[in-house]
């Protein structure tokens, strides 16, 4: 197709986005972007019943905060019912579509009596070419008359490849509900053709509407669009993605403390690669990203990849950044609460020193927390392994005396202090270092002792070192 590439990612607002639809929703924009082309938002809301403005709102706030924004305004079916009763009129002159006064039970009746026994049936044609009368007053679905010289359906598949749908597996489908609104082929075909799309991107679920749809386009007189369908994500066992695994709705991953980019990087890799690389900048996926390179096998989705990968991203955010994006997740009143009872540069190197640590933004505000408000505990394991009884609580005294009139108190003049005192005593840092973590932090796993002194200041360092002492005399 040499016109303009535009695309667009078109959910149904009956329920949050899952990691399937911002899949979805990434691969169209960066082939958008990479082609120069245009991408679109399109909310499918005719399900009147089920569609709901909160929905509406969860699905463009997660394509925000990811960063896919729509280059144009955000295009709603429930607006355009002029058009569709439009072209399906059009359809019902031409004879590519009729009125169908049959009821479910009618035709399940009808199929039962001809001696069919499968549990999915096709429609018999009962009503294709019954003649109208004056005066109709039933209510009536509409339904696509498929062309009798019709053998097969072929879809050449950016992804799959060439695949072919026989008659056999097809029948006169409704295009419109007899409560006038028109059914998804139907309304997705019109809407296409509206926004001149070029490429449709989406899950292979929808393959199989995919036969229904060309035939729709022909029948109409609109140009086909060129299909690539995106193979399913799985769980690590190969089952179908649940909540467990990871499926929890796009925003679930704000509050939990990921980071939009690290999501972003996690999601273009399952089913696309570029060569053996991992980590990509947002500039970098859109110079590399191709359809050609995505691949047929279903995706996997590991959790555990995904916090290492926001990890790596974590530690390379500046702290007023990740204060900004604190505010998002679920700790944000937490976090708030730090930050209102400490300095914002006391913070700032708080973060700094653990940012490196932790995984999620969520662990990385538990680590803060717990370091500003002090050990109510301390881990028994780490007690086990590092306290001698009696003697760690009299190196603990010593250390006080040393560091207690150290002026300045900073992280060079108090450590030197400590490393001179092992060197008299003989000892190893690590027999006073760990102790004193202890101390500070309630564990034996924390940043640098002498940083975590040194931003603590000398009254609260002092204060955990003799509550700690005290703990082991008793």
């Amino acid at each position: 197709m040499s016109q303009k590439v535009r695309v667009r990612f078109a959910p149904s607002p009956t329920g949050n986005m899952h990691i399937g639809g911002l899949r979805t929703a990434l691969f169209n924009w960066l082939f958008a972007r990479h082609s120069g082309g245009t991408f679109l938002v399109r909310i499918e809301d005719t399900d009147r019943e089920r569609s709901e403005e909160k929905y509406i709102k969860a699905l463009l706030d997660a394509l925000l905060w990811v960063g896919i924004e729509s280059d144009e305004a955000p295009l709603f079916q429930s607006q355009r019912q002029g058009s569709y009763h439009a072209v399906v009129n059009s359809l019902l002159q031409s004879g590519n579509a009729y009125r169908c006064f049959c009821t479910s039970e009618e035709v399940e009746a009808r199929v039962k009596a001809a001696g069919v026994t499968e549990e999915f049936y096709h429609y018999d044609n009962f009503c294709r070419n019954l003649p109208l009368l004056e005066n109709e007053t039933r209510s009536y679905g509409i339904r696509f008359a498929i062309p009798e010289n019709i053998k097969r359906v072929e879809v050449s598949d950016l992804i799959r490849g060439h695949v072919v749908f026989e008659r056999d597996q097809l029948d006169d489908f409704i295009i419109f509900r007899s409560d006038g609104t028109p059914m998804y082929n139907f309304a997705v075909v019109v809407d296409d053709n509206y926004s001149e799309i070029t490429h449709i991107i989406r899950g292979e679920e929808h393959l199989s509407n995919t036969p229904k749809q060309i035939l729709l386009y022909k029948a109409c007189g609109f140009t086909v669009p060129l299909f690539a369908h995106l193979p399913m994500i799985l769980a690590p066992d190969g089952s179908k993605l649940s909540k467990r695994h990871g499926a929890v709705d796009v925003l679930s991953y704000r509050n939990e403390g990921y980071l939009p980019d690290a999501l972003i990087n996690y999601i273009v890799r399952l089913g696309w690669a570029h060569g053996d690389q991992e980590l990509f900048t947002r500039s970098e996926m859109i110079a590399s990203f191709s359809i050609e390179a995505v691949g047929k096998k279903a995706a996997i989705f590991d959790h555990l990849k995904l916090a290492w990968m926001n990890g790596v991203y974590l530690r390379d955010v500046s702290p007023e950044v990740i204060i900004q994006l604190m505010a998002l997740t679920d700790s944000a009143n937490l976090f708030k609460k730090i930050l209102n009872n400490n300095s914002h540069e006391t913070v700032v190197e708080a973060l700094r020193l653990y940012q490196s640590r932790v995984k999620t933004l969520v662990e990385l505000e538990q680590e803060i927390t717990a370091f500003f408000e002090g050990p109510a505990t301390y881990n028994p394991e780490d007690v086990a392994k590092w306290v001698t009884p009696g003697t760690t609580a009299t190196l603990l005294t010593t250390i006080l005396q040393v560091i207690e009139p150290c002026q300045p108190f900073d992280a060079l003049t108090v450590g030197t202090l400590i490393k001179s005192l092992c060197e008299q005593e003989g000892l190893k840092l690590v027999a006073c270092a760990q102790p004193l973590r202890i101390a500070l932090t309630g564990g034996a796993s924390s940043p640098g002792v002498f940083e975590l002194l040194a931003l603590l200041q000398k009254e609260k360092s002092l204060a955990r070192i003799k509550a700690f002492a005290r703990s082991l005399a008793q």
